[in-house]
């Protein structure tokens, strides 16, 4: 699985190096296999952004991108779509993904979480709970949209972003892309048609690969 993610963000356009960070030496082994670059890190972050930040401490890089390592059907064009979302606004420092809901039940699954934006594409806030808020029933539903976690950050933020005090919002949602908006830093959302299909379980690995073999066979 990590080598199918590995894969896919190295065809991402705009990318000009995929770095695994891991504190696992199972992991690191593994990557050296298939011949990835791989940073070790300290075993005590208390999230993936920290580990992130470490690993992008060691390197001159000015942007980059935080893309999860169970995700196996990541689509190149998504990063860069993320990627293009920030380069072409020197004044945000950190950009994410957004897809239309299409699956009702999402709406209500706390699983999923919420994203609504202004005008500009910035995001307004993040939810476990359904936004926005339709009063009048009577009308068309709300378009809603979930958040796809891939980030992008350019660097002297993502190096600080660990200092940043921790909000209530943040603490009540448990979701960390909130302390960004509390200490009001502006974060850019693109709209993506990427499906974010992450594996935290055998059933979801089966069907994963299942859509992998499909997806095989048309090509």
């Amino acid at each position: 699985m990590l080598q199918h993610v590995w894969e896919r963000a190295s065809q991402a356009r705009y990318l000009t190096s995929v770095v695994i960070a891991t504190d696992d030496p199972r992991i690191r082994d593994a990557a050296e296999d298939f011949r990835a670059r791989v940073v070790m890190t300290r075993a005590d972050h208390v999230s993936g952004t920290d580990r992130v930040a470490e690993a992008a401490s060691a390197s001159t890089a000015q942007i980059i991108v935080n893309i999860q390592g169970d995700e196996p059907m990541l689509d190149p064009s998504a990063i860069d779509a993320a990627l293009l979302g920030l380069l072409e606004h020197d004044e945000i420092p950190m950009g994410t993904l957004k897809k239309r809901i299409e699956d009702r039940a999402e709406i209500t699954d706390s699983n999923v979480v919420k994203v609504v934006t202004d005008a500009r594409d910035n995001a307004l806030y993040f939810s476990r709970s359904p936004i926005p808020y339709s009063r009048d029933s009577a009308e068309a539903p709300a378009t809603y949209f979930k958040h796809i976690g891939l980030y992008v950050y350019r660097r002297d933020f993502l190096l600080a972003y660990s200092d940043l005090p921790i909000g209530p919002l943040e603490k009540a949602e448990r979701l960390e892309q909130l302390r960004a908006l509390e200490n009001g830093f502006k974060i850019r959302v693109i709209e993506t048609e990427y499906e974010s299909l992450g594996v935290d379980t055998p059933a979801d690995w089966q069907r994963v690969s299942a859509l992998y073999e499909k997806m095989v066979v048309t090509e």
